[in-house]
């Protein structure tokens, strides 16, 4: 196992824990180690949603996005990030943006 899938599995099981701020560094470390690993751009995304930290939430479920363009899933989870996000702010810009995530989502399907 590597370095990454080792501290990736530790994240996750602090995550599962309910160890949510011990999480959120664990899968920042994984970031530091490698910058490009989706798995821990999404699921920090979910946590910092927990957290209240919806600012953060957004950037790394945007970062996501950007490293795997392609990926309809990233733009479901990119969503459903701004739908939270809005669930805890009223921010009312966050549900313009998950409709528009939503709509490369189903792009990226093929659908329309």
């Amino acid at each position: 196992m590597s370095e990454v899938d080792t501290l990736f599995a530790q994240a996750e099981a602090l995550k599962d824990q309910g160890r949510l701020d011990e999480a959120a560094q664990a899968y920042e470390q994984v970031l530091l180690t490698d910058s490009t690993h989706v798995l821990s751009c999404l699921s920090l995304a979910v946590v910092y949603g927990r957290l209240g930290r919806h600012d953060e939430a957004v950037e790394r479920a945007r970062r996501a996005c950007d490293l795997e363009p392609t990926d309809p899933f990233n733009f479901t989870a990119l969503s459903v990030t701004y739908q939270r996000a809005w669930q805890g702010t009223q921010h009312q810009p966050y549900i313009q943006l998950a409709e528009a995530a939503m709509a490369q989502a189903h792009a990226l399907q093929g659908r329309h």
